[in-house]
C-alpha cells in the first residue's frame, strides 16, 4: 500500500505537464511582417492658366473683292468712254486671241483697240440699259467709228446682238497696266482682200519708215499689214498713223500688250 501512492503522484505530475505544455503550444501566434512600401512618384501640380492679355486683338481684315462682279460693285470707274459697239465671232471662233487665248464666241468677253489686255469693263447700252461684265482678251474691231467688239455670248447679254450696233458706255474697273502711259504699242493697216495688195504695201512702208519692223499677215478677214516703231514707242506710232494716207489703207493705232 505505501508503494502506490508515490507511483500515482509521479502519473499526477507528467499528467499535469503535458497539459500545461499544450496549452503553451496552442497559446503562440505566427507573425506575419507588412508588405514592403512601394514608393510613388510626387503627382504633379495642376497648369497655372496665363492671365488674359490686356492688350485687344484687331479684327481679321476683311477680303479684297476677288470676282468681277465684286470688283465692280466695290469700286468706282476709273475711265469711261462711249462709242458704237458691234460684235463678233464665226470668223474667228476657236481661233486664238490677241491674248494668246483660243476665242469662244458664246463666252462673255470683247475686243478693243487700246485698253490694256485683261481690263475689266462693263458695257452698258445707252437705250436699253442693259449691261454686262467682262474682260478685254482680243483686239479690235478694225471698222472705222466703232470702239468696241463684243463677242456673241456677249453682244447677247448687252442688247447688240439683234440689231448688229448700238450705242455704249464702257466704263473701266481694272487695268493690268496704265491707261494713259508706257505699254506696247503699233499700227494696223487693213484689211486686204488680195494678199498681193497687202505685200506691196509692206515693201513700201519699209523704205518709208526704215527704223520700223514691217510685217505683213492674214487674219481670219483678209490680209493686214502691222508697223511697230522702235521699241514699240506709243508716241512714234501715233505719229505714224497720222501719217498714213487713204490710199495706203486704213490705220488703226493699236496696243499690243
Amino acid at each position: 500500500m505505501t508503494m502506490t501512492r508515490p507511483l500515482t503522484s509521479s502519473l499526477a505530475c507528467s499528467a499535469a505537464l503535458l497539459f500545461l505544455a499544450g496549452c503553451s503550444h496552442r497559446a503562440q501566434v505566427a507573425y506575419t511582417p507588412p508588405p514592403p512600401s512601394i514608393p510613388t512618384a510626387p503627382r504633379p501640380a495642376p497648369p497655372v492658366a496665363a492671365p488674359p492679355s490686356a492688350t485687344p486683338q484687331p479684327a481679321p481684315a476683311e477680303p479684297a473683292p476677288t470676282s468681277d462682279e465684286a470688283i465692280v460693285a466695290s469700286r468706282q470707274p476709273i475711265y469711261s468712254e462711249e462709242g458704237m459697239a458691234s460684235w463678233y465671232g464665226p470668223n474667228y471662233h476657236a481661233h486664238r486671241g490677241a491674248n494668246g487665248q483660243i476665242y469662244d464666241q458664246n463666252g462673255i468677253s470683247a475686243a478693243h483697240r487700246t485698253l490694256p489686255m485683261g481690263s475689266l469693263i462693263k458695257v452698258t447700252n445707252l437705250q436699253t440699259g442693259q449691261t454686262a461684265i467682262m474682260r478685254i482678251t482680243d483686239r479690235g474691231p478694225f471698222v472705222p467709228d466703232r470702239i468696241i467688239d463684243l463677242s456673241i455670248g456677249a453682244a447677247k447679254e448687252v442688247g447688240v446682238w439683234r440689231p448688229g450696233t448700238a450705242r455704249v458706255r464702257v466704263d473701266v474697273y481694272e487695268t493690268p497696266h496704265p491707261i494713259a502711259s508706257g505699254g506696247r504699242w503699233c499700227v494696223q493697216i487693213g484689211a486686204f482682200s488680195r494678199e498681193h495688195d497687202a505685200v506691196k504695201l509692206e515693201e513700201h512702208l519699209s523704205r518709208k519708215y526704215e527704223t520700223a519692223n514691217v510685217i505683213e499677215f492674214t487674219g481670219p478677214t483678209g490680209h493686214w499689214v502691222r508697223i511697230r516703231p522702235q521699241a514699240d514707242d506709243r508716241q512714234r506710232a501715233v505719229e505714224i498713223a497720222n501719217s498714213i494716207s487713204p490710199k495706203e489703207g486704213e490705220a488703226y493705232l493699236v496696243r499690243l500688250d
